[in-house]
């Protein structure tokens, strides 16, 4: 079966800190976060530890493109078209569901799948916390303009 690269989080690790780097560990690309994509939540996991499951998919720009796969994790590890990712039978139903998301996307723009990043302070002072949500057009962000 096909799948996208993954794995958990490390404690006080970021989600695109995470998807790096299992991207990295499991196939050798080197990558930077652009973006979240989806979010599973499931309960009573098998191998959730006996606790609810959340397994997000983050959109990846790759910076090198020759895969190093780990064989430990891996039986093979290769570059897909997603017109075939999303049309294979022999694939996860979530992994055939994010290929159709990218693949609309990529036609489409980015703008109407992702969910963006924005650090924003804290009630405490001097921390900070990470807020995913779809881009704010530059207008709302500064409510000038709007009534």
């Amino acid at each position: 079966m096909w799948k996208f690269p993954g794995g958990l989080s490390e404690p006080g690790e970021d989600i695109g800190d995470t998807a790096v780097r299992e991207v990295f560990e499991e196939t050798g690309i080197k990558s930077e976060f652009r973006s979240l994509l989806s979010i599973r939540q499931q309960h009573t996991n098998p191998g959730a530890f006996g606790k609810s499951d959340m397994y997000i998919i983050c959109r990846l720009k790759p910076y090198s493109f020759t895969i190093n796969f780990c064989q430990h994790e891996c039986l093979r590890c290769e570059w897909m078209d997603l017109n075939d990712l999303a049309k294979t039978e022999n694939t996860t139903p979530i992994t055939s569901r994010v290929a159709r998301l990218l693949l609309y996307g990529y036609r489409e723009g980015f703008d109407k799948i992702d969910l963006a990043v924005e650090e924003l302070p804290a009630v405490h002072t001097g921390l900070f916390y990470k807020l995913y949500h779809k881009e704010l057009p530059d207008n709302y962000k500064t409510m000038k303009g709007i009534d």
